[in-house]
């Protein structure tokens, strides 16, 4: 096995825990593990390059937009959103159980301000947690996607 294919692997799945652990970009990661070959010149379909490109870019907006889909599917309001979306952005002040609590936080108190109702704040918090897990279960598929183009070259 060649060394960039080592390293290649290597930045996978560190892409990969990157996809766990909230301070490492993921599958830019993983990204970076399908470019490395380039450097030895070893023909890399462009396809793979700029597909990989926009699939981290869909991706990484996802990765902010799915919890509040989890709000929005678990019947949360308007309100649960906003919250989801506002305890999202100040999560990252917070690494890195920001992360993780702050959507569900945010969307819970967005849902209790509305209601005035415990049960349906944490229900829509819950929304926002499986949102935050799916969003997780993206990147990782998308690193594992990754790591099939290395063992395809």
């Amino acid at each position: 096995m060649e060394l960039y294919t080592i390293l290649g692997y290597a930045l996978c799945i560190l892409g990969i825990i990157g996809c766990i652990v909230p301070m490492l970009p993921g599958p830019w990661l993983a990204y970076a593990g399908i470019l490395l070959p380039m450097l030895w010149d070893i023909n890399i379909p462009a396809w793979q390059i700029w597909g990989g490109f926009a699939l981290c870019i869909i991706v990484t907006i996802l990765d902010y937009i799915v919890p509040a889909i989890g709000t929005a599917k678990f019947n949360g309001t308007k309100y649960g959103i906003w919250g989801c979306t506002i305890g999202t952005f100040l999560g990252l002040f917070f690494l890195p159980a920001g992360i993780v609590l702050g959507p569900f936080i945010g969307a819970v108190i967005g849902e209790y301000y509305k209601n005035k109702n415990w049960d349906t704040a944490l229900h829509a918090g819950i929304g926002s947690f499986l949102g935050f897990l799916a969003g997780t279960l993206i990147k990782i598929i998308l690193c594992i996607v990754f790591i099939s183009f290395i063992a395809i070259q």
